[in-house]
């Protein structure tokens, strides 16, 4: 990365973080399994079954609404280790016919998390895009995945609004490269923020993916055209707003997303306004706060039953796992939940 700006000079957010996290041989997702203690971050599926088992009944009770097609693609972008996508079948596996009429598909670059998602979901296909699965109606799920889709950042400045570059930190010759921030005049970035915050102030950031926008406008012609549903859980604000919301995991604390490209997790906060924004054609539920969503889909009395049959301790984990889930202090607010449909399918559960 530093050859390359040397060479080109100073790079985009967007390909910083393009390169930092899936650069084939370098990139931070490709090369490790980041996830559990020990990696650098857990994600909902990793914290306790119940998620992964009511997004299967979510998507089994989806499934009926779109009038059982029969066969359909059920996908998952982003699978991780596989763990959401094995328990939402095992759930699912109670509607016999939903599980014969399920062809399981994982969108997924890294070749060590595949290598996990064999162990947990052998009937799976993999494939490297959303464009390239299957065609047919579908049922999909985006469980922390546009977070860490590369942005690009946009400060307003006295000389109109620039684009945040990363440049490298001039020091001493013999020391491994440093990165920094820089600006880049665009006159032109006014005509592609969102226009809510097009006049923000003096100093304010602005952030904006180009590779969300292209995700959520594929799929939402795909459900358009073909059918189906599709479920986003994810970090962020449910409106468009100025801020800087970059970020870095290394070892479950925060860090410096510029220090070790390659090897921390870097992500931003999902802007859903503009998901839903780019969503045409598809119809839109939410986003609604994630610890109401599964509070709507029974998380409380599933936990009181799981229980029913543990031990003391396996019953207060199950409960410490509970609040992590749907604590408004812990994910329960900061994480949303949204849906995409095709046009004419019933309303989805959980958006009451």
């Amino acid at each position: 990365m530093a050859h390359l700006i040397e060479q080109q000079g100073p790079i985009s957010l967007a390909t910083y973080m393009e390169l930092a996290l899936a650069h084939p041989k370098l990139g931070y997702y490709t090369t490790r399994d980041p996830l559990g203690a020990g990696g650098d971050f857990t994600t909902s599926p990793e914290i306790s079954q119940m998620f992964g088992e009511l997004l299967g009944l979510w998507c089994v009770d989806m499934w009926e609404k779109l009038g059982r097609p029969d066969p359909f693609v059920f996908a998952e972008i982003g699978p991780g280790r596989g763990t959401l996508m094995a328990d939402a079948l095992r759930a699912a596996s109670l509607v016999p016919e939903f599980t014969r009429a399920a062809q399981v598909a994982l969108v997924e670059i890294s070749p060590i998390l595949r290598t996990e998602q064999l162990k947990n979901v052998p009937s799976a296909t993999w494939y490297t895009s959303l464009a390239d699965l299957p065609n047919g109606p579908i049922l999909l799920l985006a469980n922390e995945f546009f977070d860490a889709l590369p942005i690009r950042q946009f400060q307003r400045t006295d000389r109109g609004w620039c684009e945040r570059c990363i440049t490298l930190q001039r020091g001493d010759p013999d020391a491994p490269p440093s990165f920094q921030f820089g600006l880049k005049p665009d006159p032109l970035a006014v005509h592609f923020l969102p226009s809510s915050v097009a006049n923000a102030p003096e100093g304010a950031i602005v952030e904006t993916s180009p590779a969300t926008d292209s995700v959520v406008t594929t799929l939402a012609e795909r459900l358009h055209t073909q059918g189906g549903a599709a479920l986003i859980i994810d970090y962020g604000h449910a409106h468009s707003a100025a801020g800087d919301t970059l970020q870095a995991m290394k070892n479950h604390a925060f860090a410096d997303p510029l220090a070790e490209p390659g090897h921390a997790d870097i992500t931003a906060h999902v802007d859903f306004e503009n998901l839903q924004t780019k969503a045409v054609g598809a119809s839109a539920y939410g986003p609604v706060e994630q610890g109401a969503f599964l509070e709507r889909l029974g998380i409380s009395a599933r936990a009181e039953n799981l229980k029913q049959r543990a031990t003391p301790d396996q019953a207060e984990e199950i409960e410490t796992a509970l609040h992590r889930l749907t604590g408004r202090t812990a994910m329960g607010r900061l994480f949303k939940v949204m849906s995409l449909t095709g046009p004419g399918t019933p309303a989805p559960a959980g958006f009451e």
